[in-house]
């Protein structure tokens, strides 16, 4: 398939002053954060002069960081004004629906974990390299297990977050549509079925949430890179060595990134090649979006030259959009379990098999399967990266733009 070029959007290499040159040069003034909700007071003129360049600036910058921009109800960082109708719907919710998604959401990590913690029973952990955290190779009922048990309770806590329908389109077969409902389907099934004869290496989809762990859980129970911190966690560092994750230093500066890169090449392949191995989950741009963009793509995941499944995920929303973006993790699952219903879409390409141009030049084969993932999945293609993500978080938090472009990283 050769898909058509979709628009790119450039940003300038340095970016302008926060608020531009009318605001006031106290430093005060310079470290107030640009989302302030506190009001000037009326007797001080030169206060509320600025209160117009301050809006401004934010505007500015949501269309130079177009990608990690929020749109919805409750605006940037989700500290935007509420109307009367939509606080009250947010404070019943968080009395009557936030707890007992909790309290359901505890119980399914606890009862995986406890799964996870049979399986493997003295099972000796296996390290990439000989060294750092290691994963639970699993066989026999103890892989069976934990997938089955996996996949079943990830669904559920998708359940338990409001993905109560998951819409699920097959390109490979026009017209096709599958809605998932708590339970996978039969149809489901056999499409996964299908799915499984191609044997591609590794999933590459787009990022949006964290929630697109977990339906890929749900969907394929793969594999996946996670920070070496994920490893240490309650519950979470045993299920994620299970998934047979692959951990990672992201702030490090040595020369680590050969032995992941390594790492991952050599789980794509074996995958490709092993019917019973488990698929690569890779998320190429590095961080998430708002989920209307795609970012450039990372060559990791095709290093190893091996055929890949893409996916898109949509999260269509009309008042909360389950992107997470400019807000904390914990602002974050309150406001998404305080929407009653949330939505999800995937859409599943073709198993994309590279050339042999594309297998010696891994950034001609990452360009492509991205060009062809926007067309497909109507996403706009960018430039930025995650080091404009940070420098959009330090404008929106009122930290100085200088600071935050030292602190760039690959």
């Amino acid at each position: 398939m050769a898909p058509n070029e979709a628009a790119n959007i450039t940003t300038p290499s340095e970016p302008e002053s926060v608020g531009g040159s009318e605001m006031s040069s106290e430093d005060t003034a310079a470290a107030r954060p640009l989302l302030s909700s506190s009001s000037p007071s009326p007797s001080l003129s030169p206060s509320a002069a600025s209160a117009a360049p301050v809006l401004e600036s934010i505007e500015e910058l949501d269309r130079r960081y177009a990608p990690y921009a929020r749109r919805d109800a409750y605006g940037p960082m989700g500290l935007g004004p509420l109307s009367a109708a939509e606080a009250a719907r947010l404070a019943f919710a968080a009395v009557v629906l936030v707890p007992l998604r909790v309290m359901a959401g505890v119980l399914v990590l606890v009862v995986y974990y406890l799964v996870c913690r049979v399986c493997t029973l003295r099972v000796e952990e296996e390290r990439e390299g000989g060294e750092g955290d290691g994963y639970a190779r699993l066989d026999g009922w103890r892989r069976a297990g934990v997938v089955r048990c996996g996949r079943a309770l990830a669904r559920a806590m998708l359940f338990v977050f409001g993905f109560y329908w998951i819409r699920e389109y097959d390109c490979r077969f026009p017209n096709a549509e599958v809605v998932t409902m708590s339970s996978s389907s039969s149809q489901d099934d056999d499409v996964d079925q299908s799915k499984e004869t191609e044997r591609p290496g590794a999933i590459v989809s787009n990022h949006v949430s964290y929630v697109d762990i977990l339906y890929h859980m749900s969907a394929s129970f793969p594999s996946f890179v996670a920070k070496r911190s994920v490893a240490r966690l309650p519950l979470v560092g045993l299920i994620s060595k299970c998934l047979g994750c692959i951990f990672v230093q992201r702030e490090s500066k040595t020369s680590d990134f050969k032995g992941v890169s390594g790492a991952v090449t050599e789980r794509i392949q074996r995958a490709h090649q092993q019917k019973n191995a488990p698929v690569m989950l890779l998320f190429p741009e590095g961080t998430t979006t708002n989920g209307d963009y795609l970012l450039p793509f990372k060559t990791g995941a095709f290093l190893a030259k091996a055929p890949l499944r893409p996916v898109i995920l949509r999260y269509p929303y009309k008042r909360f959009n389950p992107a997470w973006e400019s807000m904390s993790g914990a602002r974050h699952v309150f406001l998404l379990l305080c929407q009653f219903v949330n939505y999800l879409e995937v859409v599943h390409l073709p198993v994309y098999y590279p050339s042999e141009q594309e297998k010696d030049d891994s950034k001609l084969y990452a360009n492509n399967v991205r060009k062809l993932m926007a067309v497909e999945g109507n996403l706009i293609l960018s430039d930025l990266g995650l080091a404009e993500k940070r420098v959009y978080h330090a404008a929106l938090n009122g930290n100085s733009l200088p600071r935050a472009l030292h602190q760039k990283d690959d």
